[in-house]
């Protein structure tokens, strides 16, 4: 409101400086065109001084030039009018003093400003009462609906104008007190549904601590009964890993939440914790790993997430790769700094790569391996909140996922 009244009181003053500019313009003008018959016969005088022919015609403001000729009736004339003396002659010059024209002219000015002024100051009252002093004592209503102050139904307001947006905050209040029941319920059979899985795992999870402690205290003597305490474990396992593939599928990919917080980080110390973990995870497992020459620069994201990426591109390797080669390597495209991730054995079909991004997705190559599909999914959404983007390719037995990172002018 206040805002609005300083907005009304600013469009007064300018509208009382175009008013009075206006004016003082037009009464230069008025002034101007008064002495004007005076400029016309100082033009008239200097044209007789140097011999010229001159018509009175030609002046607006002139009536009439006559030469001195002994008559006595040289200096009677009901027009004003000027004597001079030019190369020794007398010259009658009459003329018309004009009176201002512009008066009316001024006049129908001021009206029409301020008839203007007022329509607008109307226009001003009408709004504040009617839109602003109503929208005023409504700017209340979402912070309730905030607070979860909903069961109350909003009130009706007299203003023809909110009626709609009354009736559709209603709508909200009650959409919301739906949305709050169900919500509520949603956390009833969630822990309904946690409660549940706790008893499932439990059994397996049982069995396991009982084989394991078996073989830990060598109740197990002979070799045969060691194997089958062995293979008991490992078939509880999967049961285990069974149910947590289960969830997995049942929820929605859409619905995690990733928090993401950027900075300004130099590339090498991602790099650097990379090269630490992977070089000896991998020479455990005979797998030849390389990270290419590049350049450090300030990258733009977030480092721990970046590292995450990576990890989780690198374990794709390691499980569908065919555990002869991985390798990163990097390159510049326009603003980007891009890193990719190399391994060998890669069997996906050209036909599959547009999907290995997609949530819970599971390509061909999987054979006996067990996964949620969600690795390539998070690592796209994390990229993506990092400002960067993600891509695969393939090309003679090579898988090729390439991270595209903003570089920090």
């Amino acid at each position: 409101m206040k805002s609005f009244d300083r907005i009304a009181a600013v469009f007064a003053t300018l509208m009382a400086v175009f008013f009075i500019t206006i004016n003082i313009a037009l009464i230069k003008q008025n002034k101007s065109n008064i002495s004007l018959y005076k400029v016309e016969v100082n033009r008239i005088k200097q044209e007789l001084l140097m011999g010229r022919q001159v018509n009175a015609g030609n002046y607006p403001n002139i009536i009439g030039i006559y030469e001195y000729n002994g008559e006595s009736d040289f200096y009677s004339s009901e027009n004003e009018y000027t004597i001079s003396e030019i190369n020794n002659k007398l010259y009658r010059i009459e003329y018309i003093d004009k009176p201002p024209k512009n008066n009316a002219f001024l006049i129908a000015i001021d009206i029409v400003l301020a008839t203007f002024t007022l329509i607008i100051f109307v226009a001003f009252i009408y709004i504040r009462q009617m839109l602003i002093k109503p929208f005023n004592e409504l700017n209340s209503l979402p912070e309730q609906l905030s607070k979860r102050n909903l069961v109350l139904p909003l009130k009706e307001h007299k203003s023809r104008y909110f009626g709609k947006f009354i009736w559709g905050l209603d709508m909200l209040r009650q959409e919301l007190e739906n949305s709050r029941q169900k919500e509520i319920e949603y956390a009833k059979n969630e822990k309904t549904f946690l409660l549940s899985l706790s008893h499932d795992i439990k059994t397996p999870l049982a069995a396991i601590k009982l084989y394991s402690k078996a073989l830990s205290k060598a109740i197990y003597s002979s070799p045969e009964k060691q194997l089958i305490a062995a293979e008991s474990i490992n078939e509880k396992a999967d049961e285990i890993e069974k149910i947590v593939c289960e969830l997995s599928s049942n929820l929605s990919g859409d619905i995690m939440d990733f928090e993401v917080h950027c900075t300004e980080f130099y590339l090498s110390d991602v790099i650097n914790k990379i090269e630490k973990y992977y070089s000896d995870k991998l020479s455990v497992t005979g797998t030849s790993f390389s990270i290419g020459e590049y350049s450090n620069c300030i990258l733009r994201g977030d480092a721990d997430r970046l590292e995450e990426v990576l990890q989780n591109i690198i374990e794709n390797a390691i499980k569908y790769g065919d555990g002869n080669r991985i390798g990163l390597s990097f390159s510049d495209e326009e603003d980007c700094r891009l890193i990719t991730v190399i391994n060998t054995g890669c069997t996906l079909s050209d036909k599959e790569i547009p999907y290995i991004f997609d949530s819970f997705w599971r390509g061909s190559n999987v054979g006996s391996q067990h996964g949620s599909g969600l690795g390539l999914y998070i690592c796209r959404r994390l990229m993506e909140l990092m400002g960067g983007s993600i891509y695969a390719e393939t090309a003679d037995n090579l898988m090729k996922i390439t991270a595209v990172c903003q570089k920090q002018n």
